[in-house]
């Protein structure tokens, strides 16, 4: 598989800007599997007033799921590369303070004739400060 977080370039300025932009899924090339991204929430930020920042933890969640018959490696194989890919870029191109996955809960999911699904959501929690709540 090859990468699959790929960031946009990052915004030209100072400091990190909202990582919630330009994040995108590509290079899906693990054959019976499938990715995608929500953007899940911010929560409510830590604000410091001097300058005024306001820091989030934000939870996004990638969603994974593999069909095929062997579908417990294919599966170890797409989380590992989930990983690899957060692991080269722990920023988002400077976009994020830090980034990190927390451990997938797989479930299998029978399918009516056919191979079982295995599916699992990984939350990546974004740790980012912006100037504006909005931006």
């Amino acid at each position: 598989m090859d990468r699959l977080l790929q960031p946009s370039p990052p915004a030209s300025g100072a400091g990190h800007e909202n990582p919630r932009r330009g994040i995108r899924i590509s290079g899906l090339t693990c054959a019976d599997s499938a990715g995608s991204i929500h953007d899940g929430e911010p929560g409510e930020p830590e604000v410091t007033l001097s300058p005024l920042r306001y820091h989030y933890q934000h939870r996004a969640e990638i969603e994974a799921v593999v069909q095929s018959a062997d579908r417990d490696t294919t599966f170890a194989t797409l989380c590992a590369s989930i990983g690899a890919a957060i692991s080269t870029d722990r920023t988002l191109g400077g976009r994020c303070d830090w980034v990190e996955a927390e451990a997938p809960r797989p479930v299998d999911l029978p399918v009516d004739g056919a191979a079982s699904l295995k599916a699992a959501v990984i939350p990546v929690i974004l740790h980012y400060s912006t100037g504006d709540p909005l931006g």
